[in-house]
């Protein structure tokens, strides 16, 4: 049985494994988004001096209303628990927009635009860059990464067959990687006992991500926990109630679970710097920033959620709602909902995130626990040690059958 399985196992990593490599790369590039973008542009997402008090919410939208064509409108507003954190204004269009703006000088930053190298990496690890085409049936490039994860699974079973040692000698040998041995051992070492070492957290990440694949195999993974899968798999909500621009709330798709371009959910990255230091002098008298919309009672509903929620970690509003995310381990998706009369804002309705549906629950923790981020940075380091070695595997096994090729093809020579 075990050469049967090292066959399935060769044959299978050998046309897949250039593609695991690819996804499993821009997946680990992808971890730590968030804290490299900010440290490269502090001074696009934090304000450059703390007040005692903060512009108004109504009138900081009105700001950013004055800067935006006709066709954009103001649609939500966060605001973070860290006082030093700008707000984020999000946009009407394109999808997942957003601007940044200080609350204590009114200067608007600019348009949060996601880095070049990050968008090209999402696109990677979702799709190889391929996007859908309007007159296609099919999305090849999301067929591809799926049936190559599928395939990522059986290729992990079949090492864990292979590797199983017969013997408690074996086991001790196939648990270290030797570095004073040559380069062989060495790359013979860090496939075998590394394999074994990020097999469950592989597992794990291949797993979750299929979700996103294929329609039949969210459905059956959502059975699986005795939930039913929501109409549309992963389709964020349109403001994400964690705004920090972290990971977890930059994957958004549609039904099909596609995003019509690129990655730029929220849009991330540099963000251009368009600031208007003096911008509140005329915002009162620019156009209303979204027509329908009243902002002239969002501050008094992030001040009654800011001291009813003291250990909150952001507050977004929208028209007539609120979400109230917690800096909290597990689902970096759970949120509280309040509704709220737009009139007066006087909260009506409160739903909890532990009296919502487990559909809403499960599909918070599917993204939390494949991008790594429910145990917070430990569990991150963990899972882009993880995807790391993912790239790792697939070139070492390259080397190994290539390697053994040669030997081969030398032995045959000689004969």
């Amino acid at each position: 049985m075990r050469k049967a399985f090292s066959k399935i196992h060769l044959w299978l990593s050998v046309p897949f494994g250039i593609i695991i490599t690819l996804v499993s790369f821009s997946g680990a590039m992808l971890v730590f988004e968030k804290e490299f973008t900010e440290k490269l542009n502090p001074d696009f997402f934090f304000v450059e001096q703390v007040n005692d008090e903060a512009i108004p919410v109504g009138k900081l939208t009105r700001i950013v209303a004055a800067t935006l064509p006709d066709s954009v409108t103001v649609t939500g507003v966060t605001v973070f628990s860290d006082p030093a954190r700008a707000y984020q204004v999000s946009l009407s269009q394109p999808r997942r927009a957003s601007i940044y703006i200080d609350q204590y000088n009114g200067e608007v930053k600019g348009r949060y635009e996601r880095r070049p190298f990050f968008s090209t990496m999402f696109r990677l690890h979702r799709w190889l860059l391929d996007s859908m085409k309007p007159d296609s049936e099919i999305f090849w490039g999301k067929v591809i990464v799926g049936t190559s994860t599928l395939m990522l699974v059986i290729v992990l079973i079949t090492g864990l067959v292979i590797w199983w040692p017969r013997t408690v000698k074996g086991l001790k040998n196939r648990l270290k990687i030797v570095t004073n041995r040559g380069g062989h051992r060495f790359w013979y070492d860090l496939h075998v006992a590394g394999g074994f070492y990020t097999l469950l957290l592989l597992l794990v990440m291949a797993l979750t991500g299929l979700t996103w694949s294929f329609r039949w195999y969210n459905t059956a993974f959502y059975k699986a926990f005795g939930v039913e899968a929501p109409a549309s798999p992963h389709q964020a909500p349109a403001k994400p109630a964690n705004a920090q621009g972290t990971t977890a709330d930059k994957r958004g798709e549609n039904a099909s679970g596609e995003r019509p371009e690129g990655r730029g959910e929220r849009s991330e990255g540099r963000g251009e710097r368009g600031g208007n230091r003096n911008a509140t002098q005329g915002a009162e008298r620019s156009k209303p920033s979204a027509a329908g919309v009243n902002f002239r009672n969002w501050q008094a509903v992030v001040n009654e959620l800011q001291a009813t929620c003291p250990d909150f970690n952001t507050i977004t509003v929208t028209d007539g709602s609120a979400n109230v995310a917690y800096t909290r381990l597990g689902n970096q998706r759970a949120s509280d909902k309040y509704t709220f009369n737009a009139e007066n804002g006087e909260i009506l309705k409160v739903d909890y995130y532990v009296d919502q549906p487990k559909a809403g629950k499960m599909r918070g923790w599917i993204y939390s626990v494949h991008v790594g981020n429910f145990g917070g940075m430990f569990t991150r380091i963990l899972w882009f040690i993880g995807a790391l070695m993912g790239a790792v595997l697939s070139v070492t096994g390259y080397y190994l059958w290539i390697r053994r090729l040669v030997k081969k093809k030398n032995r045959k020579a000689k004969k």
